[in-house]
């Protein structure tokens, strides 16, 4: 029988380790990434302003929309809702400003990587758990890899929160109207400003992630050889049997 027959004929599907810390925050973890990459890359919004003319011999009034989601490249994102004159002159499109793609999206990826790792390492302690306790390698690679998880998660998550905080900014319809709408023919005012809660609780995931993996870490550590303590002097061993005692 081959090693891959071998190691396939030790499947044994178990929901017990569900009941220890080690295979329960697993099953968080996934969760949790699941909610992390939903809340930020589903997310779309907008932001208005309202227009009138500076000369006020015209009576215009309009009102201007930008709508902008996921991964935020802002600045392709054009104000909608006026074409042709106004205010006596040919109306030019203007733009959010700023490109947030590189930090939500930097996100979003370990988000998706931490789900599918999460999973994959579900099926390995629930189907294979024989194979994960024998081998010495296993929990040492899931540990390496779960202390990773823990700082990328770290990384990703303090960019996102500067990344959000910069689209807030960005896409306030007070921001806009002071320092972007400075056109002599119209003049601006705040329009309604687009609810971010989803995008609130994104970074509230990825910290509560970086939490669970760094948390995790111990009791995968526990299940490596770095966590086995050393035999000590004069331990029984097949070189150091203790002779029998004479009667």
């Amino acid at each position: 029988m081959s090693r891959l027959t071998q190691k396939m004929s030790a499947l044994q599907l178990s929901f017990t380790p569900l009941k220890e810390p080690l295979g329960f925050i697993k099953v968080l973890e996934w969760v949790f990434s699941i909610f992390s990459f939903a809340t930020c890359g589903g997310y779309s919004g907008k932001t208005d302003l309202s227009l009138s003319c500076a000369n006020e011999s015209y009576h215009l009034n309009k009102t201007i929309e930008a709508t902008f989601m996921y991964p935020f490249r802002l600045s392709n994102v054009i104000f909608q809702g006026i074409s042709g004159d106004f205010c006596g002159s040919q109306w030019k499109d203007f733009h959010l400003t700023g490109d947030y793609s590189s930090s939500a999206q930097f996100y979003v990826t370990i988000a998706v990587f931490a789900f599918l790792y999460s999973m994959g390492a579900l099926v390995l302690y629930l189907g294979f758990r024989q194979l994960y306790e024998n081998s010495p390698k296993l929990p040492l690679i899931d540990f390496i890899i779960t202390v990773i998880f823990a700082f990328m998660w770290l990384v990703s998550s303090s960019a996102w929160a500067k990344g959000l905080t910069d689209i807030k900014l960005a896409t306030s319809p007070q921001t806009i109207a002071e320092y972007h709408c400075n056109k002599t023919m119209y003049k601006c005012s705040p329009g309604t400003e687009s609810h971010m809660g989803s995008l609130n609780i994104s970074v509230a995931f990825g910290f509560l992630n970086l939490i669970l993996w760094a948390g995790n870490a111990w009791f995968v550590y526990k299940e490596t050889n770095l966590h086995t303590a050393p035999p000590e002097d004069g331990t029984q061993g097949p070189g150091n049997i203790p002779a029998p005692s004479s009667m």
